[in-house]
């Protein structure tokens, strides 16, 4: 075993743990402040201070500023709505895969947390986060919507991907004010499954 490469590849796995740990632990002192005192009442300069970082080191790691604090798995939602789609094991139809993927969201350990809940209500009540939210929803929906075009093999701008991305995006919303989350999105999904079976997927091809 080449020990040279060995002894130089550890320090970077944990320069890379150390920095998604500190990453986190900012993340999460803003999130403990703005639910204690409210957004608008807390400031950078405050978060940076009580996690222990200078105010540069804090926006190194959130350069989109104080909002990308509350949304700070923006990134990684992203990514594995995408990777619903394109990673989905084979014989997996699109409409399948985003259903289990939805599920097995809002039944996570994550969204269960009562922070979670709070974390919605902090979002509904401030202008700031609900427009950041709102443009962070366009994003995934761009996102999926080309996901989809491109296993199907439509144009990216197809019509039919971005409607179907954009009402599959809402199941979470409507499933999240329901008191079976899970029962409603197996419902929805089954129903958007439809319109996508009818419309875009063609007969013997797995979409």
């Amino acid at each position: 075993m080449d020990r040279t490469t060995t002894d130089s590849a550890a320090p970077v796995g944990r320069r890379e743990r150390k920095k998604a740990a500190t990453r986190q632990a900012i993340a999460d002192t803003a999130l403990r402040l703005f639910l204690e005192r409210g957004y608008d009442q807390v400031g950078v300069r405050e978060i940076a201070e009580v996690a222990d970082v200078s105010v540069s080191t804090l926006f190194n790691y959130f350069p989109q500023g104080k909002e990308a604090l509350v949304f700070d798995e923006d990134a990684g939602h992203e990514a594995a709505l995408v990777g619903a789609v394109t990673d989905r094991p084979p014989g997996l139809t699109i409409p399948e895969a985003l259903r289990a993927h939805f599920t097995a969201f809002v039944t996570s350990p994550h969204t269960r947390d009562p922070r979670f809940a709070a974390l919605q209500q902090l979002v509904r009540q401030t202008p700031a986060l609900r427009e950041y939210a709102h443009a962070m929803s366009l994003r995934h929906e761009s996102a999926l919507a080309h996901a989809l075009a491109e296993q199907t093999g439509r144009p990216q701008d197809d019509l039919l991907c971005a409607a179907y991305a954009r009402f599959t995006l809402e199941t979470l919303a409507f499933a999240g004010s329901r008191p079976d989350p899970a029962a409603a999105v197996d419902q929805v999904c089954r129903l958007l499954d439809q319109g996508w079976t009818t419309s875009v997927a063609q007969p013997g091809v797995t979409r």
